[in-house]
């Protein structure tokens, strides 16, 4: 059956992909507390990001690390926070936010509306950004 987002690397379901390699997927929530809120998965479905090899943990992080700075480059902000909550959907996965203020991080805030126009918009800047030193 496979997870949401199993089905969105996939290409099953539509996405607002921001980064790819062989091994992870990132792309912006559609439900985000900021602009830049997005999520950064590996492609093979692993419910609980500790059950991850140390290889692959690695290698996961770096792959956000590398993420979080092209967001930086697009949207204006002091950090980029990250979290890691893994309740939601049974398949590992890096919030990776925007933040001025702790506040920004509390994920009981309601999300920013934005148009498919913007979303799209955006995950090509911070796409152009990816490979940037």
């Amino acid at each position: 059956m496979g997870s949401i987002f199993s089905k969105i690397i996939a290409g099953e379901i539509p996405s607002y992909k921001v980064a790819e390699d062989e091994h992870f997927y990132a792309f912006l929530d559609i439900r985000p507390l900021a602009k830049g809120h997005t999520l950064v998965v590996p492609k093979v479905e692993i419910d609980y990001i500790f059950d991850l090899g140390d290889e692959q943990l690695s290698s996961y992080i770096l792959f956000a690390r590398k993420v979080a700075h092209a967001i930086e480059r697009v949207v204006p902000c002091k950090r980029i926070g990250m979290s890691v909550i893994g309740l939601e959907v049974p398949h590992a996965h890096i919030h990776l936010l925007p933040i001025r203020s702790v506040s920004d991080m509390n994920f009981s805030n309601p999300p920013l509306q934005m148009s498919p126009e913007e979303m799209t918009q955006l995950a090509t800047d911070i796409a152009n950004q990816f490979d940037r030193k």
